[in-house]
């Protein structure tokens, strides 16, 4: 059962960029699609971006379109989402989460699709 571990959440002014890293356990990280969610206290958690298991494949939420990019390096068991022009909306515990791929170019966006969950990376944005 693959693991997976976030880090490069902290504290970042409006407008500023972060980088979330997302590192597996497994060494065939390219048989998972991958996807990053977002939750704060009180709220259902929140899509945020997914890839296909390729890379060529991916889909954002209308809130992060054309500011964050989600992308992965296979052969580093890593998956990425850099997020620029920050937004004090976008404060939030964010999840990296997979899924095992059967279609090389699938992705998806249902949090209830992901089989797998990290613990979470505090992104905090001030204003």
């Amino acid at each position: 059962q693959v693991q997976v571990v976030e880090s490069g959440g902290g504290l970042v002014q409006a407008g500023g960029s972060l980088r979330l890293s997302c590192v597996a356990s497994e060494r065939t990280l390219s048989i998972y699609a991958m996807g990053w969610f977002r939750q704060v206290p009180g709220k259902e958690r929140e899509f945020v971006a997914a890839i296909s298991r390729s890379g060529i494949k991916t889909y954002y939420a209308d809130s992060v379109k054309g500011r964050f990019t989600i992308s992965r390096d296979n052969a580093k068991n890593t998956v990425y989402l850099q997020m620029n022009s920050l937004k004090p909306e976008d404060t939030a515990v964010y999840y990296c989460a997979a899924k095992v791929s059967i279609f090389a170019d699938s992705i998806t966006y249902n949090a209830g699709q992901y089989e797998h969950w990290g613990q979470g990376t505090q992104v905090t944005v001030s204003s």
